[in-house]
C-alpha cells in the first residue's frame, strides 16, 4: 500500500522487533519432566507469570506462538490481556523432539542412559540442532514478513531460543520461563539483543 504522497513503502526494508520468550511453567517443569513435543499444560504459577508477564511486555502489533498448549495459552493470556488478537501458531516454534527422553526426569536420563547428560551426548530419536536451527529461523522469517515494521511477541521453548542464540553465535545460558531474547529482523540479516525478563520471580526448570 502506498503512502498518501504516493510513494511505495519497501518491505524489504523495514525492521521488524521480535520478542522471543519461553513459555510460562508448565505442569511438567514443576515436576521435572523433560518436555520435548510432548503437551502438558501450564500450572497454576505458569498462568500467574503469563498475567504478570502481559502487564509487562508493552506494546505489541501482533502475538505468534507454538501450537504446544502449554505456549499457545501463555500467548492467549497475554494477548488478551493486551486486547489484540488472535495469536498466530507457528509449527516451527515447536520445542525440539526430545526423543526417548520425554517424559523422563534428570534422574531417570543418567539411570538409563549413563554419562549421556555430562558428555553432550543425546538419544537415536534427538530432533538434530540443524533442523531445529532452520525452523526457528524461517519462522522468524515468516513473522517478520506478516509484521513488517511492526513490535511482535513470539512465545516459544527454550529449545527454540537456544537454536536462535546458537545461529547468531551466543553463548549458551539456561533460559528461565517468560525470558528470552529480543532481536531485530531486516532484509540484511537478525541482530540479536539483550535477554528480556518479563516476571519478577522468575522459575528456571531443571532440563535445558
Amino acid at each position: 500500500m502506498g503512502d498518501p504522497g504516493g510513494t511505495e513503502v519497501d518491505a524489504d526494508a523495514l525492521s521488524t522487533e521480535i520478542l522471543v520468550v519461553r513459555h510460562g511453567q508448565s505442569e511438567w517443569n514443576a515436576l521435572g519432566l523433560w518436555q520435548g513435543q510432548e503437551d502438558p499444560p501450564l500450572s497454576d504459577l505458569g498462568r500467574c507469570q503469563a498475567r504478570e508477564a502481559a502487564s509487562s511486555v508493552g506494546s505489541v502489533d501482533a502475538v505468534f506462538a507454538s501450537p504446544l498448549q502449554r505456549a499457545s495459552e501463555t500467548a492467549w493470556i497475554v494477548a488478551e490481556h493486551l486486547g489484540i488478537g488472535p495469536v498466530v501458531e507457528l509449527p516451527g516454534l515447536m520445542e525440539r523432539h526430545a526423543g526417548e527422553w520425554q517424559g523422563c526426569t534428570r534422574a531417570e536420563i543418567e539411570r538409563d542412559w549413563p554419562g549421556y547428560l555430562d558428555a553432550g551426548r543425546r538419544p537415536p530419536s534427538w530432533e538434530d540442532d540443524g533442523l531445529v536451527e532452520q525452523r526457528a529461523m524461517d519462522s522468524l522469517d515468516v513473522i517478520a514478513s506478516c509484521c513488517p515494521g511492526g513490535t511482535v511477541l513470539a512465545v516459544a521453548h527454550a529449545g527454540i531460543i537456544y537454536a536462535i542464540e546458537r545461529t547468531l553465535e551466543v553463548r549458551f545460558h539456561k533460559v528461565a520461563n517468560l525470558s528470552g531474547p529480543r532481536l531485530v529482523h531486516r532484509a540484511g540479516g537478525l541482530t540479536m539483543g539483550e535477554r528480556i525478563h518479563l516476571v519478577d520471580h522468575e522459575t528456571v526448570p531443571e532440563q535445558l
